[in-house]
């Protein structure tokens, strides 16, 4: 069954076209992340999805209904926000049973509800606390679970931890993996780092400038991306790309080069001066200048000995190289 479908949708504010001709699939029990840098309209689709922008032109399907006109109170959603949005003066039990009540759900309904959902979420020992007495992941927390008790058609995600720090970021992203996997429900999530979207979702959209680039799994889109731009976006460090750098390209062509796909070798045919070193523990990774004036960056796996100074020559295999033209589209005849 279809979770959500969006045909032709478009949004315009004004004459700004912010959102053009997007059409998507997503399936019951799929998660679906929107990934994209500030201002591709990701945040934009979501608030068209859940009812809180109307789309300018196209349809909004969620299940088997058409939900255009429908308000997002109807639409069979719920949203977590970025901001939490707890009402300070309710306990952690209250704020996740408010919209229960507000629906006129029986007590004892809301009772189970929300048990189920403060267990799943290791809320219990918080139930008679207010927000201000939670720290920031358990914030988050209670607004996600005040998202379960809604048993909604479809969970969204509005950038939900980008208020956290970077140790509770990867444990909140654990748990939402788990909450996921656990309800097999169906989840939209935006972000803007790559991160999350790599490790949580099952299929990625990649937008920009208010279009789809490119859909699929975090590894087809590592492994084959459909252009420059999601080449770049996706993977830490983010691709090399050179120009002058790899004797053979011609003009106009871009060859594109994974840092991990990189490696140290005497007859490498990349030659340049390491002026920076980062050494990760399990990681190394070397800025590297080109002796052709273009920087690359090398991530050796473990720790390496290679100082700032050294001079040093690179090498990669023909596979893992990536080629663009001149209007940034990957072309697939190698060129070196």
């Amino acid at each position: 069954m279809t979770a959500l479908k969006l045909e032709n949708v478009n949004k315009f504010f004004g004459s700004v076209h912010v959102l053009k001709d997007i059409n998507l699939t997503v399936e019951e029990g799929e998660f679906v992340v929107f990934v994209g840098p500030s201002g591709c309209g990701k945040s934009t689709l979501l608030r068209v999805i859940a009812g809180l922008e109307d789309a300018s032109s196209g349809t909004v399907t969620i299940g088997d209904d058409v939900v255009n006109a429908v308000p997002p109170a109807k639409r069979g959603i719920a949203m977590v926000f970025q901001s939490y949005a707890l009402y300070p003066h309710l306990t952690v039990k209250d704020n996740m049973g408010l919209g229960l009540k507000q629906e006129g759900q029986p007590r004892a309904v809301v009772e189970e509800r929300v048990s189920k959902a403060s267990k799943m979420l290791d809320l219990e020992e918080y139930a008679t606390r207010r927000p201000a007495e939670l720290s920031g992941g358990q914030r988050q927390r209670v607004a996600i679970g005040r998202a379960i008790v809604r048993d909604p058609k479809l969970f969204l995600f509005d950038e939900p931890l980008s208020n956290l720090d970077a140790a509770l970021r990867m444990n909140t992203r654990v748990e939402i993996a788990e909450l996921h996997r656990t309800l097999s429900a169906s989840m939209i999530y935006v972000t803007h780092d790559q991160i999350e979207a790599m490790t949580l979702a099952d299929r990625i959209v990649v937008l920009r400038d208010g279009r789809v680039e490119q859909v699929g799994t975090p590894m087809e889109l590592y492994n084959n991306p459909a252009n420059r731009f999601v080449a770049s976006f996706l993977g830490s460090p983010s691709m090399n790309f050179l120009e002058r750098s790899v004797p053979g390209v011609p003009d106009g062509q871009t060859i594109g080069i994974r840092p991990e796909h990189l490696r140290l070798a005497q007859s490498g045919r990349i030659s340049g001066m390491v002026t920076h070193v980062e050494r990760l523990g399990g990681d190394t990774n070397l800025l590297v200048n080109t002796d052709q004036g273009e920087t690359v960056t090398v991530r050796l796996f473990g720790q390496d000995p290679t100082e700032v100074g050294d001079v040093v020559r690179l090498e990669f295999a023909a596979d893992d190289a990536f080629y663009f033209n001149e209007a940034q589209e990957r072309i697939f005849e190698a060129a070196a």
